[in-house]
């Protein structure tokens, strides 16, 4: 049966609390779950900053033996981006710069 990670809502009416956890794919959302593997907070504390805990040795476990996260739990690394291009970038603002000199 395949397995999934995925999160599970929690707390109240415009107040979110999401468990990420391990289960099998057909089970409903906040049904019967293998393991508890990290909790999220979406909700910013007074800093500014979400609370994200996870318990690293274990999603690297069950992501080993083939379990898929959701796309909501966002567990895999980002798409790699295309490399960045530092002569386009400082032409242009050598160019900005003589603009502004030469206006002057």
């Amino acid at each position: 049966m395949p397995v999934v990670i995925r999160l599970a809502r929690l707390g109240r009416r415009h107040l979110p609390f999401y468990r990420i956890r391990v289960c099998n794919k057909n089970v409903k959302r906040d049904g019967k779950f293998l393991e508890e593997v990290g909790t999220y907070n979406p909700i910013p504390l007074d800093d500014g900053i979400k609370e994200v805990r996870l318990n690293v040795d274990r999603i690297k476990y069950w992501l080993s033996v083939g379990a898929q996260p959701s796309e909501t739990a966002g567990i895999l690394p980002p798409l790699p981006l295309h490399p960045y291009c530092e002569s386009a970038v400082s032409k242009k603002k050598t160019e900005e710069g003589e603009g502004a000199a030469s206006s002057s």
